[in-house]
């Protein structure tokens, strides 16, 4: 039985795809190569990896519509890889349902640690019987293993590291919870300074589950400092 993590590298440069396929399969990796968005969904229905890595720009089908696309019918954590460094493109992978960018150039080992990062944050949160399947707060419920959550009896669908952060919210209901703190926890130590990452998903988890037109009523801003979470409502 091969236990081999699955890594799908999507990128129509074939030197690219040849040094992440040597870099990660010596890493312990099983490894497959799409040039283009098609095949790689084509493989991603045959194959079921654990991982996505894909170019944005591709002939046939582009990395933000894979994207799109993969995120109507998997959770699997898809990091994006773009020449493109500006915040735009970023924000704009992000809010599809990636869970991370790399801009070129990049070192293969700044990717590895993502790729482990990112694996590890796959994990499923119910890691054994004692670990609760459903977590109530307030308006929240949250069922861990089918991953729905209601507020106020309304389904909301999230985005995989959307729904991350909710959980980190519910657990840590009241607190005040620093920029840092958020980033070290969701997406390790290397992305402590990366504030665009919060910006992004805490507006689009606010867009999802606040009801309130005057401003957030569950997710409170604490100027300069981070975010407190009230799953009452304040």
């Amino acid at each position: 039985m091969n236990e081999k993590p699955r890594i799908l590298v999507v990128d129509d440069e074939p030197q690219l795809t040849r040094v992440l396929r040597t870099g990660l399969k010596s890493r312990g990796y099983d490894v497959r190569v799409a040039a283009d968005g098609l095949t790689a969904l084509e493989t991603f229905g045959d194959w079921h990896p654990e991982l996505v890595i894909t170019d944005l720009a591709m002939p046939n089908l582009d990395g933000l519509e894979l994207c799109r696309r993969l995120r109507k019918i998997s959770q699997v954590p898809i990091i994006v890889l773009s020449a493109k460094g500006e915040e735009k493109t970023k924000i704009e992978a992000l809010d599809i349902g990636a869970d991370d960018y790399v801009t070129k150039p990049f070192g293969i080992d700044e990717l590895l640690a993502r790729v482990r990062a990112s694996l590890r944050r796959a994990i499923p949160l119910v890691a054994n019987e004692a670990t609760p399947t459903v977590i109530q707060a307030g308006d929240f419920r949250v069922d861990m293993e089918s991953r729905n959550v209601t507020v106020l009896e309304r389904e909301v669908h999230l985005t995989p590291k959307e729904f991350d952060l909710l959980i980190y919210f519910m657990r840590n209901a009241g607190k005040v919870l620093t920029h840092h703190t958020l980033l070290a926890a969701l997406w390790g130590g290397n992305y402590v300074e990366q504030n665009e990452y919060l910006r992004v998903f805490v507006g689009n988890l606010r867009k999802k589950i606040e009801t309130r037109a005057s401003g957030p009523r569950y997710i409170l801003t604490e100027p300069w400092v981070g975010y407190r979470f009230d799953p009452q409502g304040a």
